[in-house]
Parts: C-alpha cells; structure tokens; sequence
C-alpha cells in the first residue's frame, strides 16, 4: 500500500529541490501517494496573508507525515516563521537533526556523526514576545522594574517559559532516539549556571529523567563550554538533548562540522505527525536557477522512510547519496572545489545521479 504523506515545496528555491527529492525517493520503489499542499510567501495574497492555511494543517493532521521544502521567512519583519507556527500548532516538540561526515566532503573533520535533538514548543525562539513601546511590553516593564529589575523603557521582550513537562518528554524522547538508534551517550546542553529557575530547572528535570534510563551513558554541558568542545573534540558527543534556541544555534554549529546545511537534515515529531524538511532556509536569490543543493532535503526523505518503516530505501537512498558525494562528479557547486567551478551540477541533475546509483544492484 502506497503512503500517504503531505508534500508542501515550499518558496523560494523549495520547489526544485522538494521535486528533485520526490524523484529520487519514487525510484527506491516506496510507493507514495503524494498530497501537495501551498504554503509560504507564494500563497499570502491569494489567503488573506496567512502563509499557513488551515488546510494545509489539516492535511499534515489527516495523514501524519508530511514532507516539506523550506520556507522564507523575514528577518525582523513580517509574518512569524511558519515553521515556528508548525511545531506550535501541531505540537511537533522534537526536532532532530543528524549531522554526519561522508567521504568526499570538504571539512576540516572526520567521522562525526552526532544527532542533535531540540526542543520546539518552548523556551525563547517559541515566539512570545512583546514589541518595543507596545502596552504589553511597557506593562512588563513597569512591573520587573517595581521588583528591582533594571529594564529600560525602550526594550522589546522575549519571554522563556520552560517547563517541567515539556523539559521531560524532550529529554525522555532523546534517550529513546538513542536507544532505538544504537546510540552510546546523551549529553544535556544548558546555561544553568546563570539561568536558574529556566535553564535550571533543564538540567535538574534532566538528570531526573536519566536516572529513569540508566542503560545510556548520561552527561551534561554548559551551552558555550559545548560550542567550543565541539569545535575541538566532536567525536566525545553522540545525542544532544537541547532547549529551542540552544538547539537552533548548536545544530548550524554541527552542520558546519560536515560540510555545512547543504548536507544538513531535519525531522520534527509530535505524538500524532512527524514534518520532515531541511534545516537550511529557501535562498530566493536562486530561485528557478537549478542550482541549490538538493541533498539535506533528500536526507530528510531518508529519516522520512525510516519513519516509515521503510529501513531498507532508507539505506539504499543514503547509500546512493553517499556514492555520489564520494564521486564527486555529479555534485552541486557548494560541494566542488570552489564555488566557480565549471563542472558543478545542478539541482535536477543531482537527483539523475543518485537515481542512476540506485538503479545499479548492490
């Protein structure tokens, strides 16, 4: 029976890569029964400016997998990130993103292979914020400064709920990736020691819950002692368990430790969906160019047919991906040399390439 999976390719240069990877995922031989969904700046006029029908939350509802290619969002201005919007409307609490070497890459590291697992629904990026000068903000700002706070009149406010709750099914969530991925180690990231009652209260429920899971090797990590242990050492980590801001920032981090977020992939799980996507944004300065890097979303459709079920596509697919890395021929320009270099591939011819690997017999 074919799948049922939600596809939504997205703006910017979404749509050529979300159609370079339903193309290479149809030739593993997964039957898929595609239902494409608009959502993004390319749809805001024609609904009221939602970039995220209703609809298209329905869909991801209904089916309980979707498949999704990235999406602008503006800095600084504009509508929320409706990748934010996703995760908060769906409860899509864990993300994770693998981020792992293959031969033939450009990187000053070998053999990492870590998985970071973020917190979604939560902490400062889960948009609660108040703007600058708004009655909201002022409010707030009135009633910290009657509690001895130092706060000017002219701030913007972010505010960082975590909680009890949601500190233990991420952690809970990371010791059971683990566990059913062969995975030695998790390793809590927070800045306890300055936030105690928020990232406080991250380590001590963390702790808790890795007592209640003693076949995994358990530590944790102050967030700028890890960044720089990375850098360093990055064959010490294995799963990193996260809070929503930490987790963004960390997992660029680890991708640049790769090859960078052309090679990056992303999943996002909740008790009734999982969203698959990339991890990198929609570069619409490139837009119908045929010229992005297919591979993160491709690498997501390979943690999408693991959900799936579909353990053996997952490995040819990843295979094929890495045989094509290693060759080095068929490769976009991020991925060459140098970025002007002459015999760069480009998007669609990536995915003619890996469906070329995966036609030949292992």
């Amino acid at each position: 029976m074919a799948h049922r999976v939600t596809l939504i390719p997205g703006d910017g240069t979404g749509p050529e890569i979300t159609e370079a990877t339903r193309r290479v995922l149809e030739a593993t031989g997964v039957e898929f029964d595609w239902d494409v969904q608009e959502a993004g700046a390319d749809v805001m006029d024609q609904q009221g400016g939602n970039p995220l029908p209703e609809h298209v939350l329905a869909s991801i509802r209904q089916n309980g997998v979707a498949l999704k290619g990235p999406i602008t969002t503006p800095v600084g201005t504009g509508f929320r990130s409706v990748n934010v919007t996703l995760r908060k409307t769906l409860d899509l609490y864990g993300q994770v993103r693998p981020c792992k070497s293959y031969r033939g890459v450009r990187s000053r590291y070998e053999d990492v292979d870590l998985v970071v697992v973020r917190e979604a629904t939560e902490d400062l990026y889960a948009g609660i914020e108040f703007e600058e000068g708004s009655q909201h903000a002022l409010d707030l700002i009135a009633w910290l400064r009657d509690r001895g706070a130092h706060v000017r009149e002219d701030a913007g406010i972010s505010v960082k709920p975590i909680s009890v709750e949601g500190t233990r099914r991420i952690v809970q969530f990371a010791f059971d990736y683990a566990r059913k991925n062969d995975r030695r180690k998790v390793t809590a990231v927070h800045k306890a020691n300055i936030m105690k009652f928020s990232d406080g209260l991250y380590l001590r429920v963390a702790r808790d819950v890795a007592e209640e899971n003693l076949d995994i090797e358990f530590e944790d990590r102050i967030v700028d002692n890890l960044c720089m242990q990375l850098v360093q050492r990055p064959e010490e980590y294995d799963v990193l368990v996260l809070p929503n801001l930490y987790g963004d920032i960390v997992s660029d981090l680890a991708a640049g430790l790769v090859g960078g977020l052309g090679l990056a992939p992303g999943a996002n799980f909740g008790t009734h969906a999982a969203v698959f996507e990339p991890t990198h944004g929609s570069a619409p300065k490139y837009t119908g160019q045929n010229k992005v890097n297919p591979m993160a979303m491709m690498l997501s459709g390979v943690m999408m047919l693991q959900h799936l079920g579909e353990r053996s596509a997952a490995n040819s697919l990843e295979g094929a991906i890495a045989a094509v890395i290693a060759e080095g021929r068929s490769v976009t320009y991020d991925m060459k040399p140098t970025r002007d270099d002459p015999t760069a591939v480009g998007t669609s011819e990536v995915a003619d390439a890996i469906i070329d690997k995966l036609a030949v017999p292992v």
